[in-house]
């Protein structure tokens, strides 16, 4: 089985979605589903098809998280020595050359990646330009739209 880089606290995160759906959201469909049934005739029950279609994307979603989890490598980036390059798990800083837009990003495995809170997937054409260069050096990322290069301001390691 391939395993799938993930941050310690990336898996954290789908730990605590897991439990909160096991604990809080199992419980509360199984009441809601329950309630349903006691107002009779289950075929023209809107509840109760309601409550049943939510059980199915609760569950549905439990079994993913659980996959994800048993599928992921957790990295300990704080483990690993800090040499000054880009890796998994670090933030980099950097500015297109050309427009001297500034962006900040976290390398995170694809399953983290959340482009609105800078966490790119270190699958990604800018991550893998990125990674294994330090701070001055310059990444070529191939787009659609040609060739953007990108100077590393900054490279932190948390």
């Amino acid at each position: 089985m391939t395993k799938f880089p993930m941050t310690v606290q990336g898996a954290r995160a789908l730990e605590e979605e897991l439990k909160h759906l096991k604990t809080v959201m199992r419980p509360q469909i199984t009441a809601a589903i329950a309630t349903a049934r006691e107002l009779g005739d289950l075929s023209e029950n809107a509840e109760y098809h309601a409550a049943r279609e939510q059980q199915g994307m609760t569950e549905a979603r439990i079994r993913d998280i659980e996959g994800r989890l048993s599928g992921a490598q957790i990295i300990d980036v704080t483990t690993i020595p800090y040499t000054g390059k880009v890796f998994f798990g670090t933030t980099v800083e950097i500015e297109n050359v050309e427009t001297e837009e500034v962006l900040k990003y976290q390398i995170v495995g694809e399953d983290e990646a959340d482009l609105k809170q800078g966490k790119i997937s270190v699958t990604s054409p800018i991550a893998r330009a990125l990674v294994s260069k330090e701070e001055g050096d310059i990444a070529v990322v191939q787009t659609p739209s040609g060739l953007i290069e990108y100077e590393i301001i900054g490279v932190e390691h948390i």
